[in-house]
């Protein structure tokens, strides 16, 4: 048995990330680290992670790209499904959140928009698939 259970994400400040999330997003705290270098979002089915970048220097010691608003995105991004596209992309950007695209209605009739969050990663917000 295999199941996707976590996303990772290093960042400068965990707890202003969990705090990022918890205002652009309807994710609630599961669990901070007495130190605050490690915390888990509650978003359903997969755990969304912050861990400070100190934790990943000690866990990849032949480095690792940073993510931040000043360089592109990486070749990956997070996806949220929600029914009301436009209200969420208004509310992620109220939070803090950087729009990359309005929503827009793709040939297959998804709704998508793309957001990045304050540590720079890519957010795709999107409907649910038919």
């Amino acid at each position: 048995m295999i199941k996707f259970a976590y996303t990772i994400l290093y960042v400068s400040d965990v707890e202003k990330s969990v705090a990022f999330y918890e205002k652009a997003f309807p994710f609630t705290t599961k669990f901070i680290s007495p130190d605050s270098t490690y915390a888990e979002l509650i978003t359903g089915e997969t755990t969304l992670s912050f861990a400070h970048k100190s934790l990943a220097a000690s866990n990849l010691p032949e480095g690792f790209q940073e993510s931040s608003l000043s360089s592109k995105p990486f070749a990956i991004e997070i996806g949220f499904t929600t029914d009301n596209v436009e209200a969420l992309v208004k509310q992620s950007i109220e939070a803090g959140a950087t729009l990359v695209a309005p929503p827009k209605q793709k040939p297959w009739g998804q709704t998508v928009a793309y957001v990045r969050d304050i540590d720079g990663f890519l957010i795709e917000l999107c409907t649910p698939m038919g």
